[in-house]
C-alpha cells in the first residue's frame, strides 16, 4: 500500500518507508518516554478546506521548499536512515567523490545504529529529521505528529549536538494545520523534484535516467539510503558513482540543503 503523493503538474507515487514499521507503531502511544502535549486538533480545525500539498506550498512558500534556486547546483537527499545494509555504501561513494549530501534520518533506526548518524555528521553530511517511525503526518493529531518530531529531535541532538531545522515528511505528507505549527517553531520541510523512485529496486540504470532525465538547476533529487525487510537499493548504490560523474560534467556544484535553500542546519 503505497501513498499517493500530489505535487505541482505531477502525481507520482513514492518513498517504500510504508514497511518500515508495523502499522499500529503510527501511534502517538508507541512513542516512548514523551509527556503529553497539546490536544488534537479542534472541530473547527477538522473543518478547515484541505489543500494539496502543490496549494500548501505555495501559501507556505517561506517554509515549505521542493527545491531551490536556478543556480547550477543539485542537493542529493536520502531519506529512511540508518539503514547497516545501505547506508554505509552510499556513504563511502560520497567519500570517495567528496559530496556533501543530505540525509533524512528515522529516530527510531537512529536508536538502533546511532554510529552511522555519527559518521554523517563526521563526513561533512547534514541530517534533518524524517519522523519516528515513518507515518503518514496527515493522518496524525497534532499531539501525535510533534511527538514525531520533537522526539525525533532529541535523539539527532544528542547524537550530532544539534536539533535539525530540515523536515522531511514521510511520503511528503503533511496538512495545513501542521505546516502552520512547524513555520511557528521555525522548521522547514523539504520535500523534493526529482524523484529517483530507486525505493522500487530499480537497475543502475534505470536510477540513473529518472534522476538525470529530469534534473536541473536547484533540482532537489530524493533517494534512499535505508529500507524495509526485503528491500533491494542496490541500484541507487551502484547509480550514485555515474550520477555525481554526470551532474559535475554538466557543470553542476553538488551541495547540502542548508548550502542550496540559504538555511541554518540547527533549528534556532
Amino acid at each position: 500500500m503505497f501513498k499517493r503523493l500530489v505535487m505541482p503538474a505531477l502525481v507520482m507515487v513514492i518513498c517504500f518507508g510504508v514497511y518500515l514499521v508495523p502499522p499500529a507503531a503510527a501511534s502517538a502511544n508507541h512513542i516512548p518516554n514523551l509527556p503529553e502535549l497539546d490536544p488534537p486538533a479542534s472541530s473547527a480545525n477538522d473543518r478547515e478546506e484541505q489543500l494539496t500539498l502543490g496549494q500548501l506550498r505555495q501559501k507556505y512558500a517561506d517554509t515549505f521548499k521542493t527545491n531551490g534556486p536556478s543556480t547550477k547546483q543539485v542537493a542529493l537527499t536520502f531519506d529512511d536512515v540508518p539503514d547497516p545494509r545501505f547506508t554505509p555504501q552510499v556513504l563511502d561513494v560520497l567519500k570517495k567523490y567528496k559530496v556533501r549530501a543530505t540525509f533524512f534520518v528515522v529516530g527510531s533506526r537512529a536508536e538502533k545504529h546511532p554510529n552511522l548518524v555519527k559518521r554523517m555528521v563526521k563526513e561533512g553530511h547534514i541530517v534533518g529529521n524524517h519522523s519516528y517511525n515513518h507515518p503518514e503526518f496527515s493522518k496524525l493529531s497534532m499531539t501525535a505528529f510533534r511527538r514525531q518530531i520533537l522526539h525525533t529531535g532529541d535523539i539527532i541532538q544528542r547524537l550530532t549536538g544539534y536539533t535539525p531545522k530540515l523536515i522531511r515528511p514521510p511520503y511528503g505528507d503533511i496538512n495545513e494545520e501542521q505546516l502552520r505549527w512547524a513555520a511557528k517553531q521555525h522548521y522547514s520541510i523539504i520535500n523534493w523534484n526529482v524523484d529517483s523512485l530507486d525505493w522500487k529496486g530499480l537497475s543502475k540504470e534505470q536510477v540513473k535516467h529518472n534522476i538525470l532525465s529530469a534534473v536541473k538547476p536547484g533540482s532537489i533529487v530524493l533517494q534512499h539510503a535505508g529500507g524495509g525487510t526485503g528491500s533491494n537499493l542496490q541500484g541507487t548504490v551502484e547509480a550514485l558513482p555515474d550520477v555525481i560523474e554526470e551532474l559535475r560534467h554538466r557543470g553542476y556544484e553538488l551541495v547540502t540543503l542548508d548550502e542550496m535553500l540559504q538555511l541554518p542546519k540547527e533549528k534556532q
